[in-house]
């Protein structure tokens, strides 16, 4: 919502504006069903709600300065604005699409569709810098807003996660080859259970006793994308490279390493300029406090203790997926996209054999 358009107003009604994102979605866990809690290859599920409405973010907007200066209030997803990048849901695994692993698994970053009380802050002083900063309350709940993403006023929400990022948008040669590089943080200041250790640094599924309390949760995260070949106006007409690794405090979170790299590319070079091509390497190490755990509880005949990431059928190590889609151009706002995806070490462990699995994402813009 424009509230210059609207309303008509002076001066301080110039480049402010209300976004409202609402959706529907209904259906089944796949990844679930063939034995992996600790990814999910048809993008978001869960956190849908099977409702009928789920809000997915509702934030004001007010730039400066030639939007150099952007500040932005209300409901947000904190993948929306971090660790984003424009060709991250071309692809169908939720590793990436909505924010990346494994910040988006932490609490304190939970990514698309879920929302987070916030702020953000973003300073451009040029068009290919920015630096950018968030402040977020902390849901403690299985899902932020509760299911739905309306119930903004849950109990025990006094803690907060920072985040920070800060960006280069380079445009090379005469034919404006853009990218897109950037390193971020955040930081979330609550306390959480140590996958491995007791209060005395043994194993708590062994002792029985409460887990050690770590003091605050940290992730990192490096992203790049490079357009290779220009073959026409727009920030994705071309051959691209992007790339993206992220780090997570291990002791707290189930994986603490994921890598992705991705070759994307249109259908120019067959004369179907508007379709898209794309394959992708995702992989993820499970941390070693969340293996210790789960090597200590089968040592003792116990059931397997999970995380973040849910449980596990198995003793975790890592887990990779290659990806490839093709998006077929119908028509104007119509496009359908094939997608498919195998996935070694389902759930990060040697349970299961490896999955297969075929996709198809339709939309229809209107």
């Amino acid at each position: 919502m424009d509230w210059q358009k609207l309303l008509h107003a002076s001066s301080w009604s110039n480049d402010f504006w209300l976004h409202m994102l609402v959706v529907n979605g209904h259906g089944t866990n796949l990844s679930r069903l063939y034995g992996d809690n600790s990814n999910q290859v048809q993008q978001i599920y869960g956190g849908r709600g099977n409702v009928v409405a789920h809000l997915v973010w509702s934030y004001f907007e007010k730039a400066w300065l030639q939007r150099k200066i952007d500040l932005a209030v209300g409901w947000i997803p904190p993948g929306a604005f971090f660790q984003n990048s424009p060709w991250v849901c071309n692809f169908m695994n939720v590793w990436l699409c909505g924010g990346e692993s494994p910040t988006k698994f932490m609490t304190g970053g939970r990514g698309w569709p879920s929302g987070n009380i916030g702020t953000i802050l973003r300073v451009m002083p040029t068009r290919q810098f920015y630096l950018m900063g968030g402040l977020f309350a902390v849901s403690p709940h299985a899902y932020n807003g509760g299911i739905s993403g309306w119930s903004w006023g849950q109990d025990n929400l006094g803690k907060l996660a920072t985040h920070f990022e800060a960006g280069w948008i380079p445009q090379f040669g005469p034919h404006h080859l853009i990218g897109h590089y950037k390193v971020g943080i955040m930081y979330d200041n609550s306390r959480y259970n140590d996958l491995y250790e007791d209060i005395h640094g043994a194993p708590w599924v062994l002792s029985g006793l409460p887990a050690r309390k770590q003091s605050g949760q940290t992730s990192v995260w490096v992203m790049a994308d490079q357009m290779l070949v220009r073959h026409g106006p727009g920030e994705m007409n071309g051959l691209i490279w992007g790339g993206y690794f992220g780090w997570g405090s291990g002791k707290t979170s189930q994986i603490s390493h994921s890598f992705t790299t991705v070759l994307m590319d249109t259908g120019a070079l067959w004369k179907r300029p508007l379709d898209s091509v794309g394959i992708a390497f995702l992989w993820s190490k499970f941390s070693r406090s969340a293996i210790l755990s789960q090597e200590a509880a089968a040592a003792g005949n116990l059931p397997l203790p999970g995380g973040n990431y849910g449980l596990p059928y198995g003793i975790q190590g890592h887990e990779a997926i290659y990806e490839a889609y093709y998006g077929f151009h119908v028509m104007e706002g119509f496009t359908i996209k094939p997608d498919f995806q195998y996935v070694n070490h389902v759930g990060g462990t040697t349970v299961f054999k490896d999955a297969v699995i075929l996709s198809t994402a339709v939309n229809i813009a209107f």
